[in-house]
């Protein structure tokens, strides 16, 4: 009998929020110790480079090395983007996938979709149908455009099906799954609680002060965890520095840990900011605390100790609402809407006054309280290989 001819599955992955939702989608389709589902490639286009926003995730995820690096680093949109389709398109023509996988919405994604369609090979879209409605986000061209080119669109949660209906995708490629960064933070988070990061952070106190219980007879001090990386909020003197001093408000009552992303660390430098934030801080003091990035089990660690968090980022309000931790996002809009619906995610833009009122009424122990959404569970990647391998099997 001739066996079955596996199905070829090209991954792709370029950015932090990208290796996260990869890691359990190359786990499901070749599960350690058994056969492979598939004969997959792992393709890193290289867009988040350092070793702390890219080796080191792939090191605590569990994912295999990358079997291609396109190396294409950092740049505008449109340079960045342009170099990924110029170094993928052959390996594309070369390995012949039967199906490219993409996940999220940064400009690898929307790169390598471009490039599949091109060629002739389907896409699937893992976090289809996410819309903020705002044009001006990069990140929102990226999902339309992506979602325009899929013959896969998994969907993390209900208003991603709504959204491709009104846009006129086919009924027939739109699979509501569940969300795969959810699977990760599911899997991980026992490992990611025993690291040292409270600790090296200066962040312990004892078993009587208040906080969150950290260990027999500690406990981690109430901190807020801060992320900035959005061109709207960093790449602007004036609006950073706005940010920067409600920031250091809030820094008054207790330690804001900011892990800086780098173009956030150097627009600080270029701006004159970077007084504005503390890189040395003992363990009872408060302000803003910049480090440079971390590892995702130590951001994990600390992100599920958080009294609350402040954001622009979109998985992290995926993440604190599974969490239960108050989030407190730093945008006039999401595009994950049941995370203000049913999660712990609130909406404060830039407005000052507002950033601190929520903050105050948090700290009071009134902060949002919310729900695990439908589908949550830690099987979105299941589903979406058994969807995907039995939508290859039938063409």
């Amino acid at each position: 009998m001739i066996p079955l001819k596996k199905p070829r599955v090209l991954l792709v992955a370029g950015a932090r929020p990208n290796f996260v939702k990869i890691a359990p989608l190359a786990a499901q389709l070749r599960p350690p110790g058994r056969e492979a589902h598939a004969d997959v490639l792992l393709v890193h286009t290289g867009q988040h480079y350092d070793d702390a926003m890219s080796a080191l995730f792939f090191e605590q995820l569990g994912i295999p090395r990358p079997d291609i690096n396109l190396e294409v680093g950092s740049g505008s949109h449109g340079k960045q983007t342009g170099e990924i389709m110029v170094r993928f398109e052959p390996v594309v023509a070369e390995w012949k996938p039967d199906v490219v996988v993409v996940v999220g919405d940064v400009n690898s994604t929307v790169a390598c979709a471009l490039v599949a369609v091109k060629l002739g090979v389907r896409v699937a879209h893992v976090e289809a149908g996410l819309r903020s409605f705002d044009r001006t986000m990069p990140e929102e061209i990226n999902r339309l455009l992506t979602d325009a080119t899929a013959d896969y669109l998994f969907v993390t949660e209900p208003s991603g099906v709504r959204n491709l209906r009104r846009e006129g995708i086919a009924e027939e490629k739109i699979f509501l799954v569940g969300n795969v960064m959810i699977d990760s933070l599911r899997s991980f988070l026992p490992v990611a609680q025993r690291s040292n990061v409270l600790q090296e952070m200066r962040l312990m106190g004892d078993s009587t002060g208040p906080g969150r219980s950290a260990g027999p007879g500690k406990r981690a001090r109430p901190f807020a965890l801060l992320t900035l990386h959005r061109p709207s909020n960093v790449d602007e003197k004036e609006k950073l520095a706005r940010l920067l001093d409600v920031l250091n408000l809030i820094g008054r009552q207790l330690p804001v840990i900011f892990p800086a992303h780098p173009r956030t660390q150097q627009n600080m430098e270029r701006f004159g900011l970077a007084a504005r934030v503390r890189t040395d801080w003992g363990p009872g003091d408060c302000g803003v605390w910049m480090t440079a990035p971390i590892g995702y089990l130590e951001f994990l660690h600390l992100m599920s100790e958080a009294t609350f968090v402040l954001t622009d980022s979109g998985g992290i309000q995926e993440e604190t609402t599974v969490l239960g931790v108050p989030c407190l996002t730093l945008r006039e809009n999401t595009e994950r809407p049941i995370t203000v619906e049913e999660g712990t995610n609130t909406l404060v833009g830039r407005d000052m006054d507002r950033i601190v009122r929520c903050a105050q009424e948090i700290l009071a122990g009134r902060g949002k309280r919310g729900r695990v959404p439908q589908l949550w569970d830690g099987r979105a990647a299941e589903r979406i290989v058994n969807i995907l391998l039995e939508q290859l099997a039938r063409s």
